[in-house]
């Protein structure tokens, strides 16, 4: 039998009313509701009813994700009626966001350190992406190699996000998108704009990462309980204080960083957070590796179901 393994919600993930059933059935999860209460007002309201264009907002989807993951995540551990990490589940993974998440779960830096972090992060990002427009597609019907082909050969295309075997997210400057879509359809595929407000992952985010690297100069970092693997090198987090700043620039290698977990001997990943998109690409990754979701009291229980089942076995 295999590692048991956290995977945390990314951005894009959000929708209205993400969180609200925990925090009626979960004291754990409304523990960390209330406690991001108090550091930004207005964010329970926010995940709870939206509206949507609000909660899309960057400045806003980060910090409401963060709070909803690890609201499903401390939910998942009181079901349990132990901690999670080092006993049932011994290593994790999170989406861009998700990785930030990931990182105060697995004990690098405390909730609240996290919670600071990400609001920095989203307006960080914001910022960039308001100095230096740029759009985003997911393409489709195409493999990652033909994606970089394709960009190399044009000015201001980036692939960032290697999602599965069958999807590629590329960021582009804003006055590229058009050409870049037709170069995709010119191949076969299919270019699906993503509702963003900039080329995250991007070269066109190092004014982000500038800003996100002075502050973790100043914070502190602890080692992880589990390993958490980066999605940006695969492998193990060996240095919080250079990985959180540098992913916001750098691509999102998720289907490597999978591929890397699988062969060191994880079969089972758990995700955490609103939504499924992370086991979908999980089982087009490899379709030998189990998927579970914890995002509401149902499917919270019926994981640590699962994990209890797995244990006595």
């Amino acid at each position: 039998m295999g590692g048991v393994a956290l995977v945390f919600a990314g951005q894009g993930a959000q929708t209205p009313g993400m969180g609200s059933e925990l925090y009626e059935s979960s004291p754990a999860a409304r523990a960390i509701f209330d406690e991001a209460e108090t550091l930004r007002p207005g964010i329970k309201e926010l995940c709870f009813l939206g509206p949507a264009s609000e909660l899309n907002l960057t400045v806003n989807t980060q910090p409401c994700l963060f709070v909803v993951d690890y609201a499903c995540a401390v939910a998942l551990e009181e079901a349990m009626g132990e901690k999670l990490c080092g006993t049932h589940v011994t290593g994790a993974a999170g989406f861009s966001l998700g990785e930030v998440v990931a990182s105060s779960f697995t004990g690098i830096m405390d909730f609240r350190t996290g919670f600071d972090f990400v609001c920095a992060r989203g307006e960080a990002m914001n910022r960039a992406g308001q100095d230096h427009p740029g759009v985003m597609y997911a393409v489709v019907k195409l493999d990652s190699t033909e994606v970089e082909e394709i960009a190399d050969s044009m000015v201001g295309v980036y692939p960032v996000n290697y999602n599965s075997p069958t999807q590629t997210v590329v960021a582009c400057e804003a006055a590229q998108g058009d050409q870049f879509v037709s170069a995709v359809a010119n191949r076969g595929g299919k270019a699906l704009k993503l509702r963003v407000s900039g080329g995250f992952h991007s070269p066109l985010m190092e004014s982000a990462t500038a800003e996100l690297a002075e502050l973790t100069q100043v914070m502190s970092f602890t080692q992880p309980t589990i390993p958490l693997y980066s999605a940006m090198t695969t492998r193990p987090y060996d240095n919080p204080r250079e990985l959180l700043p540098s992913q916001v620039n750098s691509p999102v290698l998720w289907a490597q960083t999978i591929e890397a977990m699988a062969t060191d001997g994880f079969d089972t990943f758990i995700e955490v957070g609103p939504g499924r998109t992370l086991s979908n690409f999980i089982n087009q990754i490899d379709d030998t590796l189990t998927t579970w979701q914890a995002s509401d009291a149902e499917s919270v229980n019926q994981v640590a179901t699962q994990l209890m089942n797995r244990k006595g076995n």
